[in-house]
């Protein structure tokens, strides 16, 4: 069926003749129609891809993989726990911590926050916030001298800087003669980090564990463990092994469990653009069927002659499926390399065009990041490449089948 004649033939049948030119601007609208969707969708899901990386590699910067707290919602003696982790399996670190929604006021600005009391010395060991001070360091986290150091978008609101004063308020109250009154302290902001995502740096604020632990009247106990594992994807089974190692005093849980909703929306989203987008590639790709009616349409009488001559239903057929794979071939070849070349400097096309028009695509408090990252993953190409060009064969398939059924007697009769 596929002889090199046959290429010949459809080969020979994508060059345009003078009374053919529309034809070939069918045939070129197909194959640009093809390319632009390929580049769409392979552009689409590289920045889907590298917006949901980035947004783990933040989330799980500032979180734990793992977390181990007790029956009760606290530790009364977490370094026991932490003994026990130490040389557990898959276990990098484990950092004690304190948590509680607060409310901060500094001058006329209040603000809803929640508070972390850490160890600065074991934070280091389960989160990268000491890779993202912007001022000061956690180690400027004395216990008993009442320092904070606050999200950049946070302290922006309050309009404090280093070395100011705030008051934090706990939901704990206090008895006194004048009446029930809410916990405050007064806390010197001793440093400000920025990890780039909007939720962290708007509603976080971390103190010392010691102050924590007097702020929310815990004594010795602490909320629980954050712990980092060495494969945070595998984060399900090893704490369920942790689980069971561990006495029924511990609850052991990890992040797919506090993020599962967000981060499966995301894979809803990019199966529900990857359908969309390829709806695109598809339309595209059935335009080759109009194509190549009007270019059977046109050569009836080389059909005709051709089967004359010798040749089969199926070789004719042949011709006109190589004529639409050329075109198929062309634009998925066409749209994976611009889809490749765009997907690889989006990270520098988006910033030059915001500069441009001075606008902002990604509003970091929609967004939850100001940046728009791509991540290139060569499996998305190839399927995206293959599903191209086989909507482009099987749109060939009708238009061929058609040009195999010409009768050379009743068209040769009118010639």
């Amino acid at each position: 069926m596929f002889k090199p004649l046959i290429f010949y033939i459809g080969l020979r049948y994508t060059r345009a003749k003078r009374r053919t030119q529309f034809i070939s601007f069918i045939t070129l609208t197909s194959v640009l129609g093809i390319a632009l969707g390929v580049t769409a969708l392979i552009t689409v899901l590289s920045v889907m891809n590298g917006f949901e990386a980035e947004l783990r590699e933040r989330i799980l910067g500032m979180t734990a993989h793992a977390t181990a707290t007790g029956k009760f919602g606290q530790l009364d003696d977490w370094q026991t726990l932490d003994k026990k982790l130490v040389d557990y399996p898959h276990v990098q670190g484990a950092a004690p911590f304190i948590t509680g929604q607060v409310m901060i006021n500094a001058d006329r600005r209040v603000s809803g926050t929640m508070l972390n009391g850490i160890l600065p010395d074991y934070e280091t060991k389960v989160s990268d916030v000491a890779q993202k001070m912007k001022y000061g360091a956690l180690t400027d986290l004395v216990p008993g001298e009442y320092g904070i150091v606050l999200g950049l978008e946070l302290a922006n609101y309050l309009g404090v800087a280093m070395g100011d004063k705030i008051t934090v308020i706990s939901p704990q109250i206090n008895s006194t003669p004048a009446g029930i009154v809410p916990r405050m302290r007064r806390f010197t902001v001793v440093g400000i980090f920025q990890v780039g995502m909007y939720e962290y740096d708007r509603n976080m604020a971390l103190i010392h564990l010691d102050d924590a632990a007097k702020l929310f009247r815990l004594d010795t106990a602490v909320s629980g463990l954050r712990i980092k594992l060495d494969d945070l994807f595998n984060a399900p089974q090893i704490t369920r092994s942790m689980a069971k190692d561990l006495s029924e005093a511990y609850q052991v849980s990890d992040w797919t469990l506090a993020h599962s909703n967000f981060f499966r929306a995301i894979q809803t989203e990019k199966r529900v653009m990857f359908i969309i987008l390829l709806l695109i590639v598809a339309v595209a790709a059935f335009n080759i069927v109009s194509t190549l009616v009007m270019v059977v349409t046109d050569k009836r009488g080389d059909i005709a002659i051709l089967k004359t001559q010798g040749l089969t239903s199926g070789s004719i057929m042949g011709i006109f499926m190589v004529l639409g794979s050329i075109i198929g071939v062309v634009g998925t070849g066409l749209g994976t390399v611009g889809g490749i070349v765009l997907a690889l400097n989006v990270e520098t096309i988006v910033p030059a065009l915001e500069r441009l028009f001075n606008v902002q695509f990604m509003a970091a408090d929609v967004y939850y990041i100001s940046e728009l990252p791509s991540k290139l993953i060569w499996a998305d190409v190839y399927s995206i490449a293959g599903m191209a060009f086989l909507l482009s064969l099987l749109a060939t398939i009708y238009p061929a089948w058609q040009a195999s059924r010409i009768n050379p007697a009743e068209v040769l009769r009118y010639e």
